[in-house]
Parts: structure tokens; C-alpha cells; sequence
């Protein structure tokens, strides 16, 4: 139904404007009784094999949301109810901001695609925390980042602020150093930065009486002598694992107007699927499987996700798949892999 009816109504409107309207339908429409029980009935997937043991935390299953949709944590406990095995939120800054001016996020149909250039747009940590003081269970993700207008030698102070505000809301922590759409952030994946801002974090980590697992999210764009690099720095720092991958600045391939395929921001949906799985596989067998890699880019079928975990990902992410195959794409994966 979602993909006949639903998807072609939405995708005649601004996508920014119906992720919005969307996250008020959800909201209403849970609030009905019995409404969360037949979206459980209908999507999740409850199976004990489904269950995964990473970094010191039990997943229901491995198949998560990845960060980006629900920025704020406006909407994690409806979402759950769609099937997920955890819900990642951010990114959060320590200060609210607007992001980058509209328009800003456009869809590729052809490609099954996105280019967004939201510019960690938020609400601030101290909304995010509110909100997750809620939190009716669900496993729960914090992706973190820097405002627009802390410099990058100043960035470890907006981490610091981050990480002990969300730290007893959320079961592990992202580092995003990634996104293309804050100027000049991705310049803190260098070597020597990353390892210093990762450092930083670990030993605040270490002050706490139980630590929190701390991942890394990279770009799809890094150099094979870069992702050894990344191998090194999680060695050295001893964080808990890695998200391969963020948007790719890459536009190659694409089938789109020229016009809208060259639209600047960070891409993803199915055109990173291929390059998102090969980092996957160059992290795990160049590592010899030394950390836990979580999966994302370019899901949008059971078939995606058993490949990125074939190549090394031990949980997988959507987020661009999601939009286009709906709740039912969460359910197929976990389907599948009860079949495999």
C-alpha cells in the first residue's frame, strides 16, 4: 500500500514539508487506540534469532534507523513500532540552529535517490534530552556534532557538551565528523584531529561509572589510505566500532537532470549501495574483523542488507530506503534473515 498509494500522494510535495507533515500524521494516528498494536502486528518481525549481541548491547534485531530522520527525538517510540531493532537521533548540537537556508533537500526519483544540505539542523541537545526522558524502551542511539559556528579547533568542546548531556538517555554514542553540509567539518577525519577529538571523548567516557559505546561515522568518500588510517585511530583510541557510511559528495552514474543531480549537499539511496558495502568490506577484512561495523547507504531491499552483512557489518541501517519502500522494506530484511 505504501508503495501504490502513499509514496506517489507524498512525493508530489516538498520533501521537507511532508517529513514534517508526516511526523504530525504519525503522532495523531498513534494516539488512536489500538493503532500501535496493529502497526506492531503488522511490521515487527518477533523472533529471538533476530537478536544481536554488539558492543555490549542485546538488539531485538539488526536492522536500525539510521540518524537523520528523527533529528530531534520527536518521534523514536512511534517508530519503533514500525519494526526497528534501534533508533539513531541526531544529529544534535549543543546549541539550536536553523541549518543551511531552504531549499535543501531534493529527491532523485530516478535514481532513487536524496541530496540534502540540511546543515545539522536541531533543536539543540537539551530538546533531544527532554524528549528522551520519555523513552519507553527503545534502543536508542545519540549522533553528535558541532554548530555551524564553532571552529574546528574549538569542535572537541561542542563533543564534550553532546556526550554528557545525552549520556544517560541513550545506549551508545556517533561521532559524526562526516556530513558534507557543515563547512569544513569533514576536515576533522584527518589522522591527527580525529584521533585527539576521539581521545577526548574516551577519556570522559572512562570518569562515567559504566562506559557507553562510542562508533565513528565516515564518509563513503575516504581513500583506501584514509579508511587504514580510520583502522588505526579506532585501534588507538579503543572506540567501539564504526557507521560506514554517510552521503557521498560523489555524483557519478546518476541518471537525473543534470540540474537537480548537481545540487550541492551530501547524496544517498541506491547509488551509494555498491560503495557503501565495498568500505564495509575493506574496514572488516583489512581490520581481520577487529571492530563492529553498522551498515547503512543505499538499502533499499532485503537483498542490500544481506550483502553489507555478508561483507562484514554486523547491524544495518536505513534511512533513504525507508522513504522509498516504506515499513514493509524493515520486515523483508528481518524475513530474510530468519530464511538464511
Amino acid at each position: 500500500m505504501y508503495r501504490l498509494l502513499i509514496r506517489p500522494l507524498l512525493f508530489q510535495f516538498d520533501p521537507e514539508k511532508v517529513h514534517h507533515f508526516t511526523f504530525k500524521m504519525i503522532k495523531i494516528l498513534f494516539k488512536i487506540p489500538l493503532v500501535p498494536s496493529v502497526f506492531k502486528k503488522i511490521y515487527r518481525t518477533n523472533d529471538p534469532r533476530l537478536q544481536r549481541e554488539v558492543f555490549g548491547l542485546t538488539f531485538k534485531n539488526p536492522v536500525g534507523l539510521a540518524a537523520g530522520f528523527d533529528k530531534d527525538a520527536k518521534l523514536y517510540n512511534e517508530l519503533d513500532d514500525f519494526g526497528f531493532g534501534f533508533i539513531e537521533i541526531g544529529t544534535v548540537t549543543p546549541k539550536a540552529q536553523d541549518g543551511n537556508s531552504k531549499k535543501r533537500l531534493f529527491r532523485l526519483k530516478k535514481d532513487k535517490a536524496i541530496i540534502n544540505r540540511m546543515g545539522f539542523n536541531n533543536e539543540g541537545v537539551g530538546s533531544a534530552v527532554k524528549r528522551l526522558k520519555r523513552n519507553k524502551g527503545v534502543l536508542i542511539g545519540g549522533n553528535i556534532g558541532k554548530n555551524k559556528v564553532t571552529s574546528n579547533e574549538n569542535a572537541v568542546d561542542d563533543y564534550k557538551i553532546c556526550f554528557a548531556a545525552l549520556f544517560d538517555y541513550v545506549d551508545y554514542f556517533v561521532v559524526n565528523v562526516s556530513s558534507p553540509n557543515t563547512p569544513n567539518l569533514r576536515e576533522l577525519q584527518d589522522k591527527e584531529p580525529l584521533t585527539e577529538l576521539l581521545n577526548t571523548l574516551q577519556s570522559e567516557n572512562k570518569k562515567k561509572s559504566s562506559k557507553k559505546p562510542i562508533l565513528l561515522k565516515i564518509a563513503p568518500d575516504l581513500t583506501n589510505d584514509q579508511l587504514l588510517d580510520i583502522i588505526d585511530i579506532v585501534k588507538d583510541t579503543q572506540i567501539s566500532g564504526v557507521i560506514a557510511t554517510n552521503t557521498t559528495i560523489s555524483r557519478k552514474g546518476l541518471r537525473s537532470n543534470i540540474t537537480l543531480a548537481n545540487e550541492k549537499g551530501g547524496l544517498s539511496g541506491k547509488p551509494l549501495t555498491k560503495r557503501s558495502t565495498e568500505v564495509i568490506r575493506f574496514l572488516s577484512e583489512k581490520s581481520n574483523q577487529a571492530f563492529p561495523i553498522i551498515g547503512v547507504g543505499g538499502i533499499h531491499s532485503a537483498e542490500d542488507a544481506l550483502e553489507k552483512l555478508a561483507a562484514g557489518a554486523s547491524l544495518v541501517q536505513l534511512y533513504t530506503g525507508f522513504i522509498y519502500e516504506g515499513p514493509q522494506l524493515i520486515k523483508d530484511i528481518n524475513k530474510a534473515l530468519l530464511q538464511n
